[in-house]
């Protein structure tokens, strides 16, 4: 029997720059080892053009994202949740891993101002994919 893989939710605001490029890496750079969703308490009508620009330059295609209204059974079905900015929108579910990443918005930022918010997201991406599939010491 094989244990089922983690699932991670990332939640913020829009659901148009930090999450999509979040969810975007973690699709990426875990190849498929963990469950991803990405959620907006007010969600955009589109996906920020900058992310998806900064995102390709890594050579990851966010286009066909969208954003995603946040839902509890978003959050039910996760087992982190990861919010960025969301404040209080977010429910909170005991039993659930939550982390609160302290990033700059995106949205209204050129690439220059962009590339930073990703290689950040970037950085914090590699250390949860460790904290997700490294087996835990006896």
């Amino acid at each position: 029997m094989t244990d089922p893989k983690p699932s991670v939710l990332f939640v913020c605001v829009h659901n148009a720059g930090r999450s999509q490029m979040a969810a975007g890496y973690l699709r990426h750079l875990a190849r498929g080892r963990i469950e991803v969703r990405s959620a907006g308490s007010m969600p955009a009508e589109q996906i920020n053009p900058v992310a998806v620009e900064a995102m390709a330059e890594e050579g990851i295609d966010i286009t066909a994202e969208q954003p995603k209204i946040l839902t509890t059974e978003a959050v039910q079905d996760s087992d982190v949740v990861i919010t960025m900015g969301c404040g209080d929108a977010c429910p909170f579910f005991p039993g659930k891993r939550y982390e609160d990443w302290k990033l700059d918005d995106p949205a209204g930022q050129g690439i220059d101002a962009v590339r930073p918010i990703r290689d950040d997201i970037k950085t914090r991406i590699q250390g949860l994919i460790d904290s997700l599939l490294t087996p835990a010491t006896p």
